[in-house]
């Protein structure tokens, strides 16, 4: 209900809960009076204690928790980075020796569970400079229901196999789709129950394109 007011020291305590632009030159804004706005405050209140409270600190030391907490974090995902290169730097290193030879060419297709699309590149790379002249597919599964795909064929191959082809060719086996250059392709899929055996049609898919 709406009423008048004698003065305006009769709204008692007055409390702004938002702002926003409804039009050019027009803002709009939203707030509480009285006893609504006074179980507002104290609702606030509670949340910072118990937000304090939850981060061992005091209520004014709040923002100043958060900023190291965020500090801490950035910290930990560096690390991590750099823990998962190291991790893809040594699966590079044992999955050469998985290649096989189809025609003149090193073929591999293997599947490297825990690297992420990052370190799944950097694997990549580092096969592409140990492997020549090569075609290579792998594949990861994040978490329940998504395939990552990445595929690379070395310089000299790229006349005659396109990482693009490879990679779609892989994908479309797992419901998904990618593409990229020549010499570099990236795709997902949606199935990883069928990664395995589409990584296993990899050879045969470079044999036919080789004769």
């Amino acid at each position: 209900a709406v009423r008048a007011l004698e003065s305006t020291g009769d709204i008692g305590l007055f409390k702004i809960t938002s702002e926003s632009g409804v039009a050019a030159g027009v803002r709009r804004i939203e707030a509480i009076a009285g006893e609504v706005a006074l179980a507002f405050v104290a609702a606030q209140q509670a949340l910072l204690m118990q937000s304090a409270t939850l981060l061992k600190t005091t209520p004014t030391d709040v923002p100043a928790r958060i900023a190291q907490l965020q500090d801490q974090l950035k910290s930990l995902d560096r690390e991590l980075s750099r823990a998962t290169s190291r991790l893809a730097a040594s699966q590079g290193g044992d999955l050469a020796s998985q290649a096989v030879t189809v025609a003149d060419v090193q073929v591999l297709a293997a599947r490297v569970d825990g690297l992420d699309a990052k370190s799944l590149r950097e694997t990549l790379d580092k096969l592409r400079d140990r492997l020549r002249p090569a075609a290579i597919v792998l594949g990861t599964v994040a978490g329940d229901d998504k395939v990552m795909l990445v595929a690379g064929v070395t310089p000299e191959l790229t006349e005659r196999l396109k990482a693009g082809e490879l990679v779609n060719a892989v994908a479309k086996q797992v419901g998904g789709k990618g593409g990229g250059r020549a010499d570099m392709a990236q795709a997902g899929g949606t199935d990883p129950s069928r990664l395995d055996e589409a990584l296993a049609s990899v050879a045969n898919w470079v044999a036919a394109r080789l004769s």
